[in-house]
């Protein structure tokens, strides 16, 4: 009788420990959902809000997926037109001598309100779009950075050019868009591998040297390993002259008088100009017997490249146009995307 109901009693205990035991693992699935609830509130859940996007000012706190967002430099525009949305307001390029939004991202932009000039931007009419999200960087915006925050939540990366890539990271992760980014970064890259290994196979296994000149009121600018152009020929793969191999990303680029210019050596030579002419160097360069003597001038291997695609539009986009320049250029077919 004793043993029978010892044997019971047992049973009964273990009954109550096993569904403790379940209850326990049933309400740790729950926690582990909540857990995964607080990490997308901090960014970390693909496409979860709401989040927080750590940026070069903090943090940001973003309620909800934006829809409404407004970009307040170019690189910013190349990257969320990349990903699939329309801003409904952005500055256009300050360094532009037709003024307007950058023509290569025409189609992508339609309808968007201009809410520039860059460098001061329109307050005002910032806060009547009634956007989302505000994107754009420390260096950039900075002093303006508070009365920004106060219109929406304001996410800045630290620069603007060589760090494009993170960058776009960045962006992706405020507008929860961050797979669409990566496979977007990967079919870019690919692309640029296959060019210049195209462009290798063409000259007999060695990669020619790219040299990019740019003309600016001021002097004349040779840019560096560290610039966004600098970046994109990287990842073609093709070889630097001495006077832009620099990768410190705070020198991103060398003034030269004409004089000097013999540091613009290199097989390819491609030029682009950021402001009227006239303003520039450009004549005085280039009537140069310096600048004459040049191979790549001799070669008749000097290339005039858009600016706006070139210089600021640092992103995919943008960069995507380059690989169609260089591939013209070395006389290669553009790998298909």
């Amino acid at each position: 009788m004793f043993s029978r109901l010892t044997f019971r009693g047992i049973s009964r205990l273990l009954a109550a420990l096993l569904a403790v035991v379940l209850g326990t693992a049933g309400l740790a699935a729950c926690g582990g959902a909540k857990s995964s609830d607080d990490d997308a509130k901090d960014g970390a859940g693909s496409g979860a809000f709401p989040r927080t996007v750590k940026d070069a000012m903090g943090g940001a706190e973003i309620p909800a997926k934006p829809k409404r967002v407004v970009v307040l430099d170019t690189g910013e525009l190349d990257d969320v037109t990349t990903l699939g949305i329309t801003p409904v307001g952005a500055v256009s390029p300050h360094m532009k001598t037709e003024g307007g939004f950058p023509t290569y991202l025409k189609d992508e932009i339609k309808g968007v309100t201009d809410v520039g000039p860059l460098l001061e931007p329109n307050l005002e009419k910032i806060a009547a779009l009634k956007p989302d999200v505000i994107l754009s960087s420390k260096v950039r915006h900075e002093k303006i950075y508070d009365k920004l925050k106060a219109i929406a939540p304001t996410v800045f990366t630290e620069t603007t050019g060589g760090p494009w890539k993170a960058n776009l990271k960045v962006h992706a992760k405020a507008l929860g868009l961050e797979k669409e980014a990566d496979k977007k970064l990967k079919e870019y890259e690919a692309r640029a591998k296959a060019l210049g290994e195209a462009i290798k196979k063409k000259y007999d296994g060695k990669m020619p040297s790219a040299s990019v000149v740019r003309f600016v009121a001021g002097p004349t600018r040779l840019y560096q390993k560290s610039s966004y152009s600098g970046v994109v020929l990287n990842d073609i793969g093709l070889a630097r002259p001495k006077s832009q191999s620099s990768t410190d990303p705070v020198k991103t680029m060398l003034d030269v008088s004409p004089e000097e210019i013999d540091k613009a050596e290199a097989d390819l030579v491609f030029v682009t100009v950021a402001d009227d002419p006239d303003k520039t160097q450009k004549k005085d360069v280039t009537s140069n017997p310096v600048w004459k003597d040049l191979n790549a001038v001799k070669d008749h291997k000097v290339f005039d490249v858009p600016d706006e695609t070139w210089m600021s539009g640092i992103g995919i986009q943008a960069a995507e146009h380059m690989l169609a320049d260089v591939a013209k250029a070395t006389g290669v077919q553009l790998p298909k995307s």
